[in-house]
């Protein structure tokens, strides 16, 4: 596309500001529409849940460290706590759309109704956007879309799956309208779903002398935010080293370790948390916890429920929950873009069918993507930027697109994979930074870590052994960031900075690569010893 097209952009969370961020940086026309009357998105807090927004609780923190999920040229000030609540995320998400100028190209308090293929898109590739703002309808012709509206708007209740919950004389809601621990004083609570959201709101609710159960279907692994020596979890495990290691290793190897590493803090099979099939990689729950509210007797966890009745809950085991009072469904979102045809996004079986989770493959034109959907163990913020980059690459010409079916080809390929890494999921899982490599390699920003070792060996071991933090991606190609290379040789530093606030001796920081060599120097000289004396 010529410069200065104008590009749709729904949603003003942080896919869309990244994706007008991107767009600029591409000499696009970013036109983002937003709902609401502020930037943040899910991150935007209301004391109640609104109409096609997404919302979340008062007590919510991020599960990723701040080194870990900030924009890839735009750190977090360093007296930033390392997992933050949701209003100081939002307070750098709004400095973030100030800082780059953002705030001019979004249209607040405007729904987009309709996003429909012009006439002539054979040929142009356009849409028409419908959208209303004070009452009035207007329609305008854009050149490519971004939709950025996120995936925890529109709740499942699976209602169908509980027989005779009908029936049941109690409260009844979703974690989506739970807006605190108030109403729910000295209650009997059943949470349905053992995921982030229903864990976090079990603990909440079992402080305040509340009976709490966790219904789950198949368990899962349960995670601290603190891990070895007291670091934040994802600098210690989103390395690109255990990457290489977890898919070097035979998987029967791999897997072991995984679920070691997993049992770690407690054993999940002594407190009911075990998941039916340990090994897969799917997003554990990060609560620091949970476990001692279960060591407490204030929350327990019970099997997937087999029926209710009027005030009780009979559970696969044959127990049952008697006296309930609530319900809380913990059971996640449904992917569902009202504005747009379905059959675009979920273009065979009904699935969400995306080329790398961001394109259609079936269309004339590459003028259409959907930043934010993919889920990993990383953070969204430095997804959705990749995501963001390459798509106004594609929109400008300067990347292309596969053929229709290499792109299908490719969602196959990775389907299957996806199904033996996280099993049978609705959810776009995928590997980090396997995924972020990739994308990089396609706008030319994939980090090239032999190079780095032979021209900045100090930088290469804190890329290749220490965090894979956002700035590594805004180090060289297209969009490089002066201040990357700095920024990842002082992250430990704004990682302590916060905590240490009571300073009694030199603050200490990981040495990955070091430490791997004294572990592999040991056995070495273990044997020369051996040798000697033998």
């Amino acid at each position: 596309m010529a410069m200065g097209k104008r590009v749709a952009i729904i949603g003003a969370g942080v896919s869309g500001l990244a994706s007008i961020r991107c767009c600029l940086e591409e000499g696009l026309e970013p036109i983002c529409f937003e709902r609401s009357d502020d930037v943040g998105g899910l991150w935007k807090f209301s004391d109640h849940a609104e109409e096609g927004r997404a919302s979340i609780y008062p007590a919510v923190f991020t599960n990723s460290s701040k080194e870990m999920m900030c924009f890839p040229d735009f750190p977090y000030p360093e007296d930033y706590p390392n997992f933050m609540h949701h209003s100081k995320l939002q307070e750098y998400i709004k400095a973030f759309a100030q800082e780059k100028g953002l705030l001019r190209y979004i249209q607040f308090e405007t729904l987009v109704s309709s996003v429909k293929k012009c006439p002539s898109f054979l040929v142009t590739g356009q849409w028409e956007v419908v959208w209303e703002k004070n009452g009035k309808q207007e329609s305008t012709i854009f050149d490519a879309v971004m939709i950025c509206s996120g995936h925890h708007v529109y709740p499942n209740l699976p209602r169908d799956s509980f027989p005779g919950l009908d029936q049941f004389q109690g409260q009844v809601l979703h974690s989506r309208d739970y807006k605190g621990p108030e109403a729910f004083k000295g209650k009997r609570v059943l949470v349905i779903g053992l995921g982030n959201s229903g864990c976090d709101i079990a603990v909440e609710l079992s402080r305040f002398d509340t009976q709490v159960i966790i219904s789950t279907r198949s368990g899962s692994w349960v995670m601290s935010r603190v891990w070895d020596d007291g670091y934040p979890w994802d600098m210690v495990y989103v390395t690109r080293f255990a990457s290489f290691l977890r898919n070097a290793l035979p998987s029967s190897v791999s897997d072991w370790l995984y679920v070691k590493k997993m049992n770690t803090w407690f054993k999940h099979e002594n407190y009911g948390l075990m998941p039916l099939n340990g090994t897969l990689k799917k997003e554990p729950v990060f609560n620091d916890e949970l476990p001692s509210r279960i060591l407490c007797g204030t929350l327990s966890i019970r099997p997937s429920v087999m029926k209710f009745m009027e005030t009780s809950a009979m559970f696969e085991d044959g127990t049952t929950f008697e006296a309930i009072d609530a319900v809380i469904f913990a059971t996640g979102y449904t992917y569902a873009h009202p504005f747009l045809d379905d059959s675009i996004i979920k273009s065979r079986n009904d699935e969400v069918t995306l080329f790398k989770g961001i394109f259609p493959p079936v269309m004339e034109k590459p003028t259409l993507a959907v930043i934010g959907l993919i889920q990993s163990l990383g953070a969204a913020i430095p997804t959705t930027d990749q995501q963001a980059r390459w798509a106004a690459k594609v929109f400008t010409g300067s990347c292309t697109l596969p053929t229709t079916k290499e792109m299908m080809d490719d969602i196959d390929k990775i389907k299957k994979k996806k199904l033996e890494w996280f099993g049978q999921s609705q959810t776009l899982l995928t590997d980090y930074i396997t995924y972020m490599d990739e994308l990089g390699s396609f706008i030319g920003a994939k980090p090239n870590i032999l190079w780095l070792f032979l021209t900045d060996p100090q930088l290469a071991l804190q890329v290749y052994f220490g965090p894979c933090s956002p700035y590594q991606f805004r180090l060289m190609g297209p969009g490089r960031w002066e201040g990357a290379r700095k920024a990842i040789l002082t992250q430990w530093d704004r990682t302590v900075k916060p905590i240490r606030t009571r300073a009694v001796s030199k603050a200490h920081r990981p040495q990955p690569f070091y430490d791997l060599l004294k572990m592999l120097l040991f056995p070495l000289l273990l044997l020369s010893v051996l040798l000697i004396f033998c």
